[in-house]
């Protein structure tokens, strides 16, 4: 797949972009919709969500798209510095790249990926989701962390095996078609 170092960002960008609008959908509409739409007697999460004047996020509320701005920074510099080179290596642990076939090798990327992103990526938004109008806890941060852990790991597993990956995938041949294939 990708080969250079533009690629490879390219390769992530997609990746991160088409992954950012799914997680904040998964997590307004389905983990948190009816909570919304209970607090605010709204009838759909997005009036809900208006209602109450935006997402809460680092003590305030503000617009979706400064939600998925700021969730997309954070998970592209992951993406760039830690989950693609990591999630690599450690599938050339268990296989080599050379003798696997492919579908399992790219397979073992992604599953390695969700292990080291999920965790990460729970960890900032426990960060950036923290209720701090009750003030702060430690033991709190970490409760709200492994939840987000919880509900996140199973639908970004099952996601990026069977969704974003190879839709990520076919765009990512299309845009960058190379000419010895």
């Amino acid at each position: 797949m990708p080969t250079t170092q533009f690629e490879k960002k390219a390769f992530a960008f997609l990746t991160v972009l088409v992954t950012v609008h799914a997680y904040v959908f998964y997590s307004l509409y389905v983990i948190n919709g009816s909570t919304l739409m209970n607090l605010t007697g709204a009838d759909s999460v997005i009036h809900a969500i208006n209602a109450q004047g935006g997402v809460y996020m680092f003590g305030r509320m503000l617009p979706i798209w400064a939600i998925i701005l700021i969730e997309f920074l954070f998970a592209f510099c992951l993406e760039c510095f830690m989950g693609s080179p990591c999630s690599f290596r450690l599938a050339c642990k268990i296989f080599n790249p050379k003798e696997t076939h492919h579908m399992i090798f790219e397979s073992a990327i992604i599953c390695a990926t969700v292990g080291l992103m999920c965790p990460a990526m729970s960890f900032l938004a426990a960060w950036f989701y923290y209720p701090y109008y009750n003030g702060f806890s430690v033991i709190t941060l970490l409760a709200n962390w492994l939840k987000l852990v919880c509900f996140n790991f199973p639908f970004a597993f099952f996601t990026q095996l069977f969704f974003i990956q190879p839709l990520v995938r076919t765009v990512f041949r299309f845009l960058f078609k190379k000419k010895d294939q």
